[in-house]
């Protein structure tokens, strides 16, 4: 029955009927469902249990299906011998394929079956201990027993690693003659786990032999489109299938949880035969809803007419592997919610003095359950030494799930260090910088340390936003792959020269920062006032602008602030109620703050909340207030 494939996969292509063949969805979640454990070998159930498994490819076929994949996806060497089953292999394989071939016989279904081959589980050769001549050799053994039972083709797919994917499809070529589907799986920054792009993964897929290449796991549907369009435009002559997840997964409850809902689906398989997709159908998370909905909306709709592309003699030369930025990775969150004019709430968290992270992580745990969007970290406040802010980064992002800001001082820094910390923020997954001048070390815990620095902070905004934004670095060079930094910048508000501080505000605009951060306001009028003044002067600012809010604490914090910090001015009558506030300065304090936060909303984009002493629990109640 592969002739059955390559000809209904011939009506997909240029010139055919604009027929989309239809596959199946997820095995493991709906093997999952029936109360089969994640900790279990699923493979083994086509021998111990094949009746759970016949009811998963029957609901499928009964949703639509044209192609069935067999239950074999982890039925290779390494992953059947962490349960002691690799003697089992060509057993496991041979009645995957002939039971998913009964359940479609039964039904009365022109089904085509496939083999399913999934990784092997193990890094290959050269960043892994397996030799690709080994990793050939595994797939070699699960191809040709899916073959000897007779599987009308065979799908390889989830594959992370090109060097794996080669191998797998190398394996396939000379040791069967069914058509060959290869399908890689990408990060959420739109790349392979080794780095390679959707572009460099189709060619490497068709270099190799596969007869249809595409992506499949990864993330939702919106991410598969735009990776599919990418791959398509590498090799418009190829024909491409595509299955994506349900969505991120999230953990509720204890279970896996996938948000993308049958119709989404129904509206995506549209989308993805319009971009060029011979073959649609779900992985993780799908059911046979998703299928039904998939398969009602292809039927629905008219055939589509396909363009006759004219190839070359010669193959054109590989696009450079460089993205554009809005099509390799998602924004921000603090840039959606400000791009949907959404009020922000930001709070500032400085890093511990020593490695006890527990105060810290509780503290932002709390702040966010309260509603806080972001955390902003501070590097070194005060020049004085504190855990590395990248770290507390990547901690409170991994553990907590809440976005961050990476304060970015240029001062203490050289070019090569500048560059080589923003590459590691990124490789962490930090996308919000805030860029700043930094404290003089002159005032902190090493009055003699260097202080030394190659970039001002406009400079630096510029560096990141039309440098690594665009893929290269300071001196031009490409760094892979564009970034995809969120990059704010300090102003002041309530500035004692207007003129200067406009001049700053300018020359950061120029250099692409895409929000504000301001000094702490006590005077919502002053600064509002400046705001409108230079849009008399030069037009709105056209960049969201988020307040900085200091809650007080006592009459001592108050004073100290007013006489000794630069740019901190409070009015007397706020003076005078945390004076008169006695024991309760702290409530009085939130409560201040809580009317300055009100008498911006109405004309700010959000606030930037600055805990004083550790005291996040006051800021929470702000947040709470605010929410």
């Amino acid at each position: 029955m592969s002739s059955d494939f390559l000809q209904l996969l011939k009506n997909t292509a240029p010139g055919g009927t604009g027929a989309t063949i239809l596959a199946d969805g997820a095995m493991g979640t709906m093997l999952n469902s029936r109360g089969v454990s994640f900790e279990k070998c699923f493979d083994e159930l086509n021998l111990t249990n094949p009746s759970v498994v016949a009811d998963v490819h029957l609901e499928y076929i009964r949703a639509g299906a044209q192609i069935i994949l067999s239950n074999t996806f982890s039925a290779n060497r390494y992953k059947l011998q962490k349960f002691g089953l690799q003697d089992k292999l060509a057993a496991i394989n041979t009645a995957g394929v002939e039971l998913a071939r009964r359940v479609a016989l039964t039904s009365g279904s022109d089904v085509l079956i496939a083999g399913d081959i999934g990784p092997l589980g193990v890094r290959i050769a050269p960043f892994g201990r397996v030799q690709v001549e080994d990793a050939q050799a595994a797939f070699a053994e699960q191809v040709e027993a899916l073959c000897a039972a007779n599987a009308d083709l065979l799908v390889i797919e989830t594959i992370a690693d090109l060097y794996e994917a080669r191998a797998a499809v190398q394996a396939a070529k000379q040791h069967c003659s069914r058509p060959v589907i290869a399908s890689v799986t990408f990060t959420r920054d739109g790349r392979t786990i080794l780095g390679d792009t959707p572009e460099k993964a189709a060619r490497v897929l068709a270099e190799s032999g596969a007869d249809v290449i595409g992506v499949n796991c990864s993330g939702g549907p919106a991410q598969l489109l735009r990776i599919l369009r990418q791959m398509k435009q590498a090799l418009p002559a190829m024909k491409f299938w595509v299955k994506p997840n349900a969505g991120w997964p999230e953990q509720v409850s204890g279970r896996i949880m996938y948000p993308a809902d049958p119709d989404y689906f129904g509206d995506y398989a549209l989308s993805f035969r319009a971009a060029g997709a011979s073959i649609v159908g779900g992985c993780c998370g799908t059911t046979p809803r998703h299928i039904a909905a998939m398969r009602k909306a292809i039927d629905a709709a008219p055939p589509v007419e396909w363009p006759i592309i004219q190839m070359p003699d010669s193959p054109p030369p590989a696009a450079p592997e460089v993205e554009a930025e809005s099509e390799s990775m998602p924004s921000t969150r603090l840039a959606q919610k400000l791009a949907a004019g959404k009020f922000a709430i930001a709070v500032e968290m400085d890093p511990p003095r020593g490695l006890s992270i527990h105060k810290l992580m509780a503290g932002a745990s709390m702040l966010a359950e309260a509603g806080a969007d972001v955390i902003d970290v501070a590097d070194s406040p005060m020049a004085r030494m504190r855990m590395s802010a990248w770290a507390v980064c990547d901690i409170v992002q991994r553990k907590l799930d809440v976005e961050t800001t990476l304060h970015f001082p240029t001062r203490g820094r050289n070019l090569l260090r500048v560059q080589g910390d923003l590459l590691a923020a990124h490789a962490l997954g930090i996308r919000n910088v805030f860029v700043i001048m930094g404290d003089p070390t002159s005032i902190g815990d090493y009055p003699e340390a260097a202080d030394n620095y190659d970039i001002v902070p406009s400079g630096l905004i510029k560096l990141i936003k039309q440098g690594f934004n665009t893929g290269i670095d300071h001196s031009g060079t490409s760094i892979g792959q564009p970034t995809n930094f969120f990059v704010g910048s300090a102003l002041n508000l309530c500035p004692q020269d207007f003129a200067a501080e406009t001049k700053n505000l300018r020359r950061k605009l120029s250099a692409g920062a895409d929000f504000f951060l301001t000094q702490p306001i006590f005077n919502p009028q002053q600064a509002e006032n400046f705001l409108n003044h230079y849009a008399s002067e030069y037009g709105p600012l056209g960049k969201p602008v988020l307040l900085g809010i200091l809650p007080l604490f006592s009459t001592r914090h108050v004073n100290f602030l007013h006489h000794e910090v630069p740019g901190i001015s409070i009015p007397e009558p706020i003076r005078t109620r945390m004076e008169k506030s006695g024991e309760q300065a702290g409530k009085e304090g939130v409560r201040i703050a809580t009317e300055l936060v009100q008498q911006i909303k109405p004309w700010a984009q959000g606030v930037y909340l600055m805990p004083q002493f550790n005291r996040y629990d006051l800021v929470a109640e702000i947040v709470d207030s605010i929410k």
